[in-house]
């Protein structure tokens, strides 16, 4: 279990396999990706497949002390990894992890966050509250500060240069770290370099940018960020020799690269005076070359999700002939004194991939210069990391299900089991030991926030916890609704509190009990973003009194992985509400899908191919074809009463549906099984993404890639 890499020991793969991987990742025929996010979420809380080896085998130490070392911190050390703000974050993740699954030849590149994100703490009088928690990735198991082979007593450090105005030049210096994302058989790895700029070496103002995934104190330190990531990818390939002839961005954050192999480019032809000896048209010829490249997944429609930086702040902190290239390539034609990095990233690519069916319409829509190379990838989720432990032992014990972990593919065969007695009651009881444990948490929570009034000046975030412990407590049997996310304002999280006249009208109608379950972050700077939190927080009495009791709405603080594993199993459906088309994909509602847990949901993202007819949950809400209008993300353009009048129509079909206690309701989470959990894995996305990379894989790997092609194709006009 322990291996030797020439730049420091790992835990949890045999040297055999550590030799393999960096051997397809350093071959001279370059057949691997590089993969680069901003931001990648790999909790160990949620899937750490090392610590459950270990544990179902009992070793609790190792047999010397280097081993005994790696082995007690899998066991006992921290789990939490802030590398990840939210849903881009977790796709990365469970991305890598199918890779690592699938056996494919992948390195991943993101910075090394020292506070992370912003943790939350949520007053109910001052909403949410943010503030940095440090973390240690020292004592992180799965985490590696890597070391110079040529002197192994130092730390690996890259230099990332930056420039004034004046082309001066400033070096920061990067730490590198590696986790490996170690798939469940422990027979192939995914490194994840993690690049760490906190050192004294490093220039203050550079090191307080980089210190916070998504810093929000100014653009300026947003275009530091975006820079690190974008220029440490070139230097971190050549330092560690990573030969890929295929880079994936995973959105536009680090599309800084592409001017690194643009200039690489031109000095291989002009030598080191390229800045000067290259002109306009040498300069968009080397683009085209090194587009082909560059795969490149957008997965936003909203504006806020465009990299947009002043030119005169760029001046600031690069080199001149960057600028040359940007005046080229990156103009933004709304903004003319702005540069457009989502331009940059669509200009010089030899893919462009949307994150969905109707994404790819909407991207199109927006960027109509390059609709030619715009096709589709739906997202997915890593199924093994979102099942629960209890739907997790109802799929190993269910004979239709052999293999589930390694092929989703087996799920298709779900639909056999409408007619078993016998899985429907193992489904049913698994549903409620994961619904009792959420109901569980929850109330626990409660109790705590009403003991934090005594001892602290927090607020507690639930008007329940003002009440007693009998009458606030919430009830496993009663209906639960999910929501998730982060809070922007075009998801609408308050959407179904438009009209709470109408809301308790239909409740008392049927004498209906809802629990609505709601969790997430605004990011620091979104204004917008934080008063939705504060509108969820002030229906919470409103709602209660309303309703006499039956609707019960809980704010639950803290919003990580290993809350939302918990809320996506526990719950009775899922609700995501965004204006359409908006929600580029949505992945949250997928995890829910995995546990045969139904979406009530707008046609929007995902949910318009994982709606099939109703077999798998409920729509509501405007559906009618995209127009530029529909893009609107302006207060009076959100169709708020439009749209929760359409949820409460069909809310009264849910509530009924499950109150009956008839087939239905489950026949729609066994559907969800045959019908989504093969769609909206990873293990599928990452076979379509193969076919955009052009590898040339393994046997098993590439039988297993062209077999999950053909459970479903995001894009059937995709010019393959």
């Amino acid at each position: 279990m322990i291996a030797t890499t020439p730049w420091t020991t790992v835990y949890g793969v045999s040297q055999e396999i550590s030799d393999r991987v960096w051997s397809a990742l350093t071959g001279a025929a370059g057949n691997s990706v590089t993969y680069i996010s901003m931001e990648i979420g790999a909790d160990l809380d949620v899937f750490n497949p090392v610590k459950e080896r270990l544990i179902a085998t009992g070793v609790e130490s190792g047999q010397d002390p280097q081993e005994d070392f790696h082995v007690r911190r899998f066991l006992h050390g921290p789990e939490k990894i802030p590398n990840y703000s939210g849903g881009l974050g977790i796709l990365a993740g469970d991305t890598l992890k199918s890779f690592a699954d699938l056996k494919i030849p992948v390195i991943a590149i993101s910075l090394l966050y020292r506070k992370g994100y912003f943790s939350q703490l949520v007053d109910s009088q001052l909403g949410q509250i943010a503030w940095a928690s440090p973390w240690q990735p020292e004592a992180t198991p799965s985490l590696y500060l890597l070391h110079s082979p040529e002197n192994p007593a130092e730390p690996l450090t890259i230099p990332i240069d930056f420039y004034d105005r004046r082309d001066v030049r400033t070096t920061a210096i990067a730490r590198v770290w590696m986790k490996m994302e170690i798939n469940t058989r422990l027979d192939w790895f995914v490194p994840e370099i993690l690049l760490d700029f906190s050192g004294p070496e490093t220039p203050e103002w550079i090191r307080l940018a980089a210190d916070q995934l998504y810093n929000a104190s100014s653009e300026r330190a947003k275009a530091i960020q975006r820079r690190l990531l974008g220029a440490s990818v070139t230097a971190i390939m050549d330092c560690m020799g990573i030969t890929s002839r295929t880079i994936h961005l995973n959105e536009q954050h680090g599309v800084v690269l592409v001017l690194h192999l643009i200039a690489k480019e031109l000095q291989s032809r002009f030598g080191d005076e390229y800045t000067i000896l290259a002109d306009d048209a040498d300069i968009i010829e080397a683009a085209k070359k090194i587009g082909e490249e560059v795969v490149y997944t957008i997965h936003t429609p909203v504006k806020a999700g465009h990299d947009r930086f002043e030119k005169n702040l760029y001046a600031e902190i690069g080199h001149s002939f960057c600028q040359r290239v940007l005046k080229l390539l990156a103009q933004d034609q709304e903004f003319p004194d702005y540069y457009n990095f989502t331009t940059l990233a669509m200009e010089v690519n030899r893919a462009t991939n949307a994150v969905s069916r109707l994404h790819k319409l909407v991207t199109r829509k927006q960027f109509p210069q390059f609709s030619d190379k715009i096709s589709a990838i739906t997202n997915g989720v890593h199924h093994v990391t979102w099942v629960s432990e209890n739907r997790a032992r109802l799929y190993d014990q269910t004979p239709l299900f052999a293999g589930w972990r390694d092929n989703p593919a087996v799920f298709t065969e779900a639909e056999r089991l409408l007619a078993d007695d016998g899985f429907r009651k193992g489904f049913s009881s698994a549903w409620q030991r994961d619904t009792e444990q959420l109901i569980a948490y929850v109330n626990h929570m409660l109790v705590e926030h009403r003991n934090q009034m005594q001892s602290t000046w927090i607020d507690p975030p639930n008007f329940l916890s003002q009440l007693d412990d009998a009458e606030a407590r919430l009830s496993p049997e009663v209906y639960t609704i999910g929501f998730a996310r982060r809070f922007s304002t075009y998801k609408r999280a308050d959407l179904i509190f438009e009209d709470i006249e109408a809301l308790a009208a239909l409740l008392a109608e049927g004498d209906y009990q809802v629990n609505f379950l709601y969790a997430g972050k605004a990011h620091p700077a979104d204004e917008p973003g934080k008063h939705l939190i504060r509108q969820i927080l002030k229906t919470q009495e409103q709602l209660y009194r309303k309703t006499g009791g039956l609707a019960r709405l809980v704010f639950i603080p803290g919003y990580d992985m290993q809350i939302a594993k918990m809320m996506v199993a526990g719950v009775h459906a899922w609700l995501n509400c965004p204006k359409r088309p908006l929600e580029a994909s949505g992945t949250s509602g997928m995890k829910a899908a995995m546990n045969g847990v139904p979406n009530i949901s707008i046609m929007d993202g995902w949910w318009v191919e994982g709606y099939h007819d109703g077999g798998t949950g409920w729509k509501f809400g405007y559906e009618d074809p995209v127009q530029d209008s529909c893009l609107s993300e302006a207060p009076d353009a959100l169709l708020y009463a439009e749209d929760a009048a359409s949820f409460y129509a069909v809310f009264k079909d849910v509530l009924a549906t499950y109150y009956k206690r008839n087939d239905r309701y489950i026949d729609k989470g066994i559907m969800n099984m045959a019908l989504n959990c093969p769609i909206f894995n990873t293990h599928r996305m990452a076979a379509e993404y193969v076919a955009r990379y052009n590898l040339e894989l393994a046997g098993d790997t590439d039988r297993q890639t062209q077999l999950f092609r053909k459970l479903y194709d995001s894009d059937p006009d995709w010019k393959k």
